[in-house]
């Protein structure tokens, strides 16, 4: 059971929402991207820029308001077995077990019971929890249930798999070693994956490509190639001149993004 990796283009994509007041609120200004088959493109933004917002869009659950996303020749719209999501807030089903969750997408596939536990074990065994199989969600630690999450993503074989955020919760020394998992199994799998986090260092640790995005409404201020061999060392020279560009284009949106709230609060 191999799903292969497609590529996903981004054409156009436009969204506004409304204010509490009604007022129409331009969210994300066109976006057109193009991210190749088994690609790790990382998004990186101010907050409040609409990385999530895209995100939830390409994921199918959201709505442009203008343009589409494809995956390979589908046009995105909706959710769908195909596109695997991981979450910040882990998203599991409380009242399956460890095993129950990661078998859920296999189960929707139609994948038979003893075939689908086999996949889901070697999911659990690649995040090193196949000794927690039968284990209820409420018993692990936030670490384990994103683990949790991860394998069940890559479980059902997605053509892409989106990631919102998914380490942001952690501390520091879980956030690095889920990092070098799951860049493990993207490395044995080669999925399609897109990352969206507030961490320069994180994206430049796992990101083939990096793409800037504006303070609200958001676009694209530019994409960067990161030419690093995997394990990234986080104190090599190389390593620290991308952390400086990223932060330097980074600091001059969040000034606009203060500038736009401040005239806001004043007008």
């Amino acid at each position: 059971m191999t799903g292969a990796s497609k590529p996903l283009s981004v054409r156009g994509i436009a969204k506004t929402n409304q204010s509490r007041t009604g007022e129409p609120v331009e969210a994300l200004l066109p976006i057109d991207l193009e991210i190749a088959a088994g690609e790790f493109l990382v998004i990186v933004g101010p907050s409040g820029c609409g990385k999530s917002t895209l995100l939830n869009v390409l994921a199918g659950f959201g709505e442009p308001s203008r343009g589409e996303a494809r995956v390979g020749d589908m046009k995105i719209a909706g959710p769908d077995i195909d596109r695997g999501m991981v979450f910040q807030s882990y998203a599991l089903f409380p009242w399956l077990s460890v095993i129950g969750n990661v078998e859920f997408g296999l189960e929707r596939k139609g994948v038979p019971r003893r075939e689908r536990r086999e996949i889901a074990l070697e999911h659990l065994r690649l995040v090193g929890l196949q000794d927690f199989a039968d284990r209820g969600i409420n018993e692990l630690s936030g670490g384990m249930k994103q683990r949790v999450a991860i394998a069940r993503a890559f479980a059902p074989e997605p053509s892409i798999i989106f990631m919102d955020e998914p380490f942001g919760a952690l501390d520091a020394l879980t956030r690095r070693f889920l990092q070098r998992q799951l860049l493990r199994i993207w490395q044995q799998y080669r999925k399609t994956v897109v990352f969206v986090t507030h961490s320069v260092p994180e994206a430049i640790t796992l990101a083939d490509r990096i793409v800037v995005m504006t303070a609200r409404p958001g676009r694209i201020r530019r994409t960067t190639a990161v030419d690093l061999p995997h394990p990234r060392e986080s104190t090599s020279e190389r390593f620290r001149e991308y952390e400086r560009d990223l932060y330097a284009e980074l600091d001059e949106e969040l000034a606009k993004s203060f500038a736009v709230e401040a005239r806001d609060l004043i007008d």
